[in-house]
């Protein structure tokens, strides 16, 4: 079971890893931030002080979403491109925006469609760039 690790291309989860990670930063801090605090319905509160948790947990988070990609390429022996990018596809529309909009619908959330249409699409192309890294790199 453990031999699927062996068989993991750690440069291509490293690299995953940190490109989402900026590609993250670059979205929701500089492109869409008023349309982040609107679908939160905060647009009218002053932003929040920043914690550690905040810039630690989602690099932690990614680097597990990029790492189960890995595992599942390596069991899967996903090695062209083409299969990479359908496998993208599939698990950012299937898992990603799926789990995206199912958070999002809860008491919590004011606005979850537009919460949901403004995180689906850094899920899914951080899936499909991903993807391509793992088979490319």
């Amino acid at each position: 079971m453990f031999a699927v690790f062996t068989q993991i291309n750690w440069i291509a989860v490293l690299v995953s890893t940190v490109v989402l990670a900026g590609l993250g930063a670059a979205y929701f801090m500089l492109a869409v931030p008023q349309q982040y605090a609107r679908a939160l319905g905060r647009e009218d509160m002053p932003p929040t002080e920043r914690r550690t948790v905040d810039g630690i947990g989602p690099l932690v988070c990614t680097l597990v979403n990029v790492l189960t990609s890995a595992v599942l390429f390596a069991a899967l022996g996903i090695s062209s491109i083409g299969d990479a990018l359908v496998f993208g596809l599939v698990i950012g529309i299937g898992y990603l925006v799926a789990m995206t909009f199912n958070i999002a619908i809860n008491p919590n959330f004011p606005h979850p469609l537009r919460y949901g249409l403004l995180n689906a699409p850094y899920f899914l192309v951080g899936s499909l760039l991903t993807s391509f890294a793992l088979v490319v790199l």
